[in-house]
């Protein structure tokens, strides 16, 4: 294995201080001061996910100077394979988007190696030990270890265990510094498995070690709700029961199952979106205000938060709070799509939902009494991810005879993806010589300034993991609590007899169920 050295090194971290104490003994040195060397180790380096988006994040942060000095990168797998060939994938897998500069890129692989690393072989895990301890020894990238499970939950479990067994997962131990552990969504399938896992995992690792990622909370315009919230003396009064109607988040997409169709069939809307991306794009527009800007303050207000939430009626009227759908046969872009039940890998009988409306309330004293709708579907008519503040109508009715007996009230619009903009909505009066309202915005285009600055969300995750910063990462009390409150739902509408006929057909390339118009207030949708 050959560490690179890169050519400048910065760190831009979420915590503004100049040293943040990190729970474990760790400290992390913050904005512009150089990240420590390290070892990045990639469980599953043949899969998918490693060539999509790991390796593009981590060349991303290569080419901005933003990764550790010295750095290598070591890939595992069940596969035998060499060096180069695992290289040469890599590099297939890059080319495969033409927005990649691969100008650096020979000197960016000259950091990636592979070693053979079966959970089931104790004595490739420990030869794997001992390649990155001879690294260590010999000017290499330093004893701090990151390593990442690109893997199946179902590998969580023994490949921690074969991690913590050949001694690469102890800290401060025969010449390792610090060692954390990545671990991707889904965390469990309820909430006993969540527990369990999570039980299991720190037999291996201390709880500071962990980071259970969400790549949704690494999003730019996701952080920025936060800032937008709280920063802003003209929408953080308003930002309550007092003034806001109702709030609408939605995450649409005009792709099906595509080749998840074995995973799909076990997880279905509920636990792929609603558990884990809707729960954190509600959180970031409901949590109160941390009394300090520091990673631990707001995954306190996120599990509070997830805590308030109102339980369900677990009743035949869960349906008047979630409309459930799959899709059928239709059209998207111009081009014949099949239903669900016909994408390979699917049941012809399936009941697995692709779309959920959910309307949920918040049992705090800011938001008693506004309802919160959550949208998520397959196959629909457009891709977007957003959050609508509804704000109330104005009690005066002055403007009754100019402007018809349906006045639009205030909207705010937080666009996520692809429009990534902050808009306003209101009334002012149209030119001419009578008085006569009509709508009108602000807008502002996230993406439109600062280009250069911003990275992937992968690529920020990945930085904030290096760092030791925990702000953007699942605590696992916020994943219970997330599961408490979904679960008995999930129980009920996946056991009950009139579970067919409350699985609502409806055709691809549409908004989703007709059904789930119902559940909102008059005129929206």
């Amino acid at each position: 294995m050959k560490a690179i050295t890169p050519i400048h090194v910065e760190a831009g971290l979420t915590n503004g201080n100049d040293e943040t104490p990190i729970e474990g003994g760790d400290t992390v040195r913050s904005r512009g001061n150089k990240l420590e060397p390290l070892t990045i180790i990639i469980y599953g380096a043949t899969g998918d996910l490693t060539w999509r988006k790991l390796i593009p994040a981590l060349y991303e942060l290569y080419s901005l100077g933003s990764l550790p000095t010295p750095f290598e990168i070591v890939g595992t797998g069940r596969s035998e394979l060499g060096d180069q060939q695992w290289r040469d994938r890599l590099r297939k897998g890059m080319e495969l988007d033409n927005g990649h500069d691969l100008s650096r890129w020979p000197e960016f692989e000259a950091a990636l190696s592979y070693v053979q690393a079966n959970p089931d072989s104790p004595e490739q895990f420990d030869n794997l030990a001992r390649s990155v301890r001879e690294s260590n020894g010999g000017n290499g990238a330093g004893a701090n270890l990151l390593h990442y499970l690109a893997l199946p939950p179902s590998m969580y479990e023994p490949v921690a265990d074969a991690i913590a067994n050949c001694g690469l997962a102890h800290e401060h131990h025969e010449g390792v510094g610090w060692s954390r552990l990545v671990v991707e969504k889904p965390f469990g399938r309820d909430l006993r498995s969540a527990q369990l896992l999570n039980q299991r995992l720190l037999a291996d690792f201390a709880e500071h070690q962990i980071f259970r990622i969400d790549h949704y909370l690494a999003k730019e315009t996701v952080q920025n709700v936060l800032a937008f919230r709280l920063a802003n003396t003209i929408f953080e009064p308003l930002w309550n029961r007092n003034h806001i109607d109702h709030v609408r988040i939605i995450a649409a997409e005009t792709l099906g199952v595509e080749q998840r169709a074995g995973y799909y069939e076990e997880a279905g809307v509920l636990r792929d979106m609603l558990q884990n991306h809707m729960m954190q794009l509600l959180a970031v527009t409901a949590i109160e205000p941390p009394a300090r800007w520091e990673s631990e303050r707001v995954r306190d207000e996120r599990a509070k938060l997830f805590r308030s939430l109102q339980p369900l009626p677990l009743g035949l009227d869960v349906y008047d709070s979630i409309t459930l759908g799959q899709y059928a046969e239709g059209v998207v872009d111009g081009r014949p799509v099949p239903a669900y039940r016909e994408e390979p890998g699917v049941a012809p009988n399936s009941l697995t939902p692709t779309y959920a409306r959910m309307k949920v309330f918040v049992d705090n004293w800011r938001w008693q009494g506004v309802p919160f709708f959550l949208t998520s579907g397959k196959r629909l008519d457009r891709k977007v991810s957003e959050a609508v503040i509804q704000f109330k109508e104005v009690p005066s009715s002055m403007f009754r005879g100019i402007a018809g007996d349906a006045m639009a009230a205030n909207s705010l619009t937080l666009g996520f993806q692809p429009a990534e903009v902050i808009s306003v909505d209101f009334l002012t009066k149209a030119p001419g010589p009578r008085l006569r309202l009509r709508p009108s915005s602000l807008s502002f285009d996230y993406s439109a300034g600062d280009k250069d600055s911003r990275i992937d969300a992968y690529a920020k995750v990945l930085l904030d993991c290096m760092a030791g910063d925990h702000m953007l990462f699942w605590r696992q009390d916020g994943i219970e609590e997330s599961w408490r409150f979904l679960e008995p739902v999930l129980s009920r509408c996946e056991t009950c007899s009139e579970r067919a006929e409350n699985l609502h057909l409806y055709p691809a390339g549409s908004a989703g169920p007709p059904r789930a118009l119902d559940m909102m207030p008059p005129g929206k949708g």
